[in-house]
């Protein structure tokens, strides 16, 4: 009678807590969690480290290159930059020529996005909003025009241009690289108009404005994240283009563009590795110069023009 009862559960165990047992949304919301920042990360491993080591690569001297190709971290007393005086050097002096085949491609690449969005707004403002015969089919057709294999039209162009006397020209080169992006930006264009709400422009009518009144103050600010996107669009492709440029201009090297002095590089055999890797950079960084440039533009235009003001 004087002995504790067994079962009894101490005063000690009769206090402590139970253990916390995770619900199911939080262990998924912490695993997912964990999961993005790994993908993250990893994406952009995949992503930077490619062009960082081409960097790297373009500050190496070659022998040290050649000595250690592996090495991921070099020191400020290794950097060289003569593979970059070397690329961007006239072929006068000895050079790569890159400086002049910059200039040529930024005049044929800013021309090519300036005619193109003069051209492909106006038409995309009008197969969004105005009712005509054929309206459904047109965006149909300029997908299919765009679709269509340029090697194809290389042969005829090329004739064709060859005849009037722009082949070999920075003028002609511009005017093909138009009449090639000009149907896909209209297409594109044309997708965005169509989500501009109707009674924003139906509003300025009421007041007064005109159609061309409408689409200057009410759908191309709306429309502008739309509107350098596709610039940026087709900056690149301009940028990047080779089998055009090729084909007019390969006589001429002064009139050059940097996609032909890149294939170039890539093609000759005496040609050292890290001239390569410098003029790779070189080719690359205005087209990320011009995305982070126009970076801000892609979203300052959601609301912008949807108050009367």
């Amino acid at each position: 009678m004087g002995g504790t009862e067994v079962g009894l559960p101490s005063p000690a165990s009769a206090s402590a807590p139970a253990p916390r047992r995770f619900s199911r949304d939080e262990v998924e919301t912490r695993v997912f969690g964990v999961l993005r920042v790994v993908v993250i990360v990893g994406l952009l491993i995949v992503t930077l480290f490619p062009f960082y080591y081409m960097v790297l690569l373009s500050f190496r001297p070659l022998d040290r290159v050649l000595q250690d190709p592996g090495a991921l971290w070099v020191g400020p007393s290794e950097w060289d930059l003569g593979s970059y005086l070397t690329v961007l050097a006239s072929s006068a002096s000895g050079g790569q020529g890159f400086l002049q085949f910059m200039a040529n491609s930024a005049l044929v690449s800013f021309g090519t996005v300036a005619l193109t969005l003069l051209i492909a707004l106006p038409g995309a403002y009008a197969v969004s909003r105005l009712q005509f015969f054929g309206r459904r089919q047109v965006g149909v057709l300029f997908l299919a025009v765009y679709l269509f294999p340029s090697i194809l039209l290389a042969v005829p162009l090329f004739v064709f241009f060859s005849r009037i006397g722009l082949r070999g020209s920075l003028v002609g080169l511009l005017i093909v690289y138009v009449s090639q992006i000009v149907a896909v930006s209209i297409y594109m264009l044309r997708n965005y108009f169509d989500t501009v709400p109707v009674s924003l422009e139906e509003a300025a009518a009421i007041d007064g404005c005109s159609r061309l009144g409408v689409m200057r103050r009410i759908s191309l600010p709306l429309a502008m994240p739309a509107i350098v996107a596709n610039a940026l669009f087709v900056f690149m492709i301009a940028w990047n283009e080779f089998l055009f440029a090729l084909l007019f201009l390969v006589e001429d090297r002064d009139r050059w563009t940097v996609s032909l002095g890149l294939s170039q590089l890539a093609g000759g055999i005496e040609i050292p590795t890290t001239v390569l890797m410098a003029g790779s950079v070189i080719v690359t960084i205005p087209i990320v110069v011009v995305f982070f440039a126009c970076e801000r533009l892609l979203t300052e235009g959601l609301t912008a023009g949807a108050e009367k003001g």
